[in-house]
């Protein structure tokens, strides 16, 4: 099956010297693959995975895409783009009672973009992928033709984009020892692991799922062909703190320290922890000096804006 093209490929590795230096690294160690330059809808690692599937919907005729997501989701943000770029109406499952007084970061995006938000109360995480299957049949009754994207993008096929990105890294960088990521909803990880190996991956678990490893290693079986199991994965789950959408202190250190040495802004959810990983791992001496090592940048901008701790602690920090 043919892809469809939603950005331009393949996206930059910068060095980063200086956040090498600070975090105890060799100035030529530590790079930053920019999945978060890829452009649609505010960029973003989903715009991969969306590739992929976008292509099946259309090949399975649907005029709508389907998907859940927190309010601050960046992977419903990126399909509402998607959508918008295919010319697919979008129709958006989330947590809540119903749109704030004043929408912003990611969910104002999703107005941007013209998405239907569906609000599905106190639904759990796991509950939503009920209320979307729920939402799709009143869609099929009003006779539109939906495709449910699955929770993050991630499933085998949506994994086939971060195959395709754990190949541009080779490319990029041949030496890589260490490629970090933020460990949510699993294909992500699952694609680098396909490309690169579970030795050479490293993921940050933020919170988004029970057990991402299990799911990362079922996803990677499902690409590779071959079995990969949850104990095949170096996964850190140190960075998660209280809850998903809650504030680590450590990864508010890591926010400033990337955004004050390389000039580079993180979220506060992904790659915030997802570089918080990063430290902690030099610190404990899980990564090394002398080894070549990648930080995978897969966006989420919006969601600093969204998030009111992290923007207000962010904020106290203005000099005057």
């Amino acid at each position: 099956m043919e892809k469809v093209t939603l950005a331009a490929w393949p996206t930059p590795m910068e060095a980063a010297p200086r956040l090498a230096a600070e975090i105890g690294l060799a100035a030529g160690d530590l790079w930053i693959k920019r999945d978060d330059l890829t452009g649609l809808g505010g960029g973003g690692n989903k715009v991969r995975k969306l590739e992929w599937l976008v292509a099946d919907a259309l090949r399975c005729g649907a005029d709508t895409l389907v998907t859940t997501g927190g309010p601050q989701s960046n992977h419903a943000r990126l399909t509402a783009a998607a959508g918008a770029r295919a010319g697919l109406n979008v129709v958006l499952v989330m947590p809540g009672s119903g749109r704030p007084d004043r929408p912003a970061g990611n969910l104002l995006l999703d107005a941007a973009l013209a998405a239907r938000v569906v609000w599905a109360g106190d639904a759990a995480p796991a509950e939503l992928a009920g209320q979307a299957e729920k939402t799709c049949a009143e869609l099929r009754n009003e006779g539109a033709v939906p495709y449910l994207v699955p929770f993050g993008g991630s499933g085998a096929l949506g994994a086939r984009g971060y195959r395709e990105a754990g190949e541009e890294i080779l490319a990029q960088r041949p030496d890589v020892r260490h490629v970090v990521t933020a460990l949510g909803s699993g294909g992500t990880m699952a694609g680098l692991v396909a490309a690169l190996r579970a030795d050479r991956v490293l993921g940050v678990d933020v919170g988004a799922l029970p057990d991402p490893a299990a799911v990362a290693a079922a996803f990677a079986s499902d690409l590779t062909g071959s079995e990969v199991t949850a104990a095949h994965l170096r996964v850190r789950r140190d960075q998660v703190g209280q809850a998903y959408s809650v504030l680590h202190e450590p990864v508010l250190e890591a926010i400033t320290t990337v955004a004050r040495t390389e000039g580079v802004i993180l979220d506060p959810v992904y790659t915030g922890r997802a570089a918080a990983g990063l430290i902690a791992a030099v610190r404990d001496g899980s990564i090394r000096p002398g080894q070549r090592t990648v930080l995978l940048h897969t966006g989420g901008l919006p969601g600093l804006f969204g998030h009111t701790e992290a923007a207000h602690r962010i904020g106290q920090t203005l000099r005057p």
